[in-house]
């Protein structure tokens, strides 16, 4: 009887059963908003996709991509610029405690950058990129079986970069086992962005 009234608890809340530890397999998409300090582009909105699979119990890939935009019209003149990030990498695990894992990643990453105008019938694009490298070591934990929060600070190096540091800051809420939803925020000299989104764990 009292295994059966386990079972039935378990069943009525599904988030009981989330996993003590944080979970390197799961996929993730949502929206996005870059600002950036300047007069120009103050603020874009946009989408992203990313994932990461574990490859053992101390390795994982992962890979990602965003893209963020603003559009302009007036008197007859329309300009867009978007940006967008790929970004592929490993990354390694280690337990801290029961429920706390340092990590640590290195990451491969591309910035495009296109703009265009168009008045009437005229049109001109202009397409330019920046390859970068990045690496990040921080910790993720679980502060109960319903959340997981992640904190991050990283060094980049790549084509016309003048401050290299940034930190990232994320974390989710479950909704059941598998779905959460997810918030994260990565600081970048005069540059935020803002990333929320829902993920599937596995």
């Amino acid at each position: 009887m009292r295994n059966v009234l386990l079972a039935s608890l378990m069943a009525a809340f599904p988030c009981a059963a989330a996993a003590e530890v944080p979970v390197y397999t799961w996929v993730e998409a949502g929206w996005t908003q870059l600002q950036i300090d300047n007069d120009f582009l103050d603020k874009g909105d946009g989408g992203y996709i990313r994932g990461s699979v574990a490859l053992g119990p101390s390795a994982y890939v992962f890979g990602g991509y965003a893209e963020a935009g603003k559009t302009w019209r007036g008197a007859g003149l329309t300009a867009e610029l978007s940006l967008d990030e790929r970004e592929i990498g490993v990354g390694y695990r280690m337990d801290m405690t029961d429920r706390v894992d340092f990590t640590a990643d290195v990451a491969y990453v591309r910035l495009g950058v296109e703009s265009e105008l168009r008045l009437d019938e005229l049109r001109e694009t202009t397409r330019d990129h920046v390859n970068l490298w990045r690496v990040t070591a921080g910790l993720r934990g679980k502060p109960s079986p319903r959340t997981d929060a992640w904190i991050k600070a990283g060094y980049a190096d790549g084509e016309d970069l003048d401050d290299n540091v940034f930190g990232v800051l994320g974390g989710q809420v479950l909704l059941t086992r598998t779905w959460g939803l997810v918030g994260e925020v990565e600081k970048y000299s005069d540059t935020t962005q803002f990333q929320v989104g829902v993920r599937a764990s596995f």
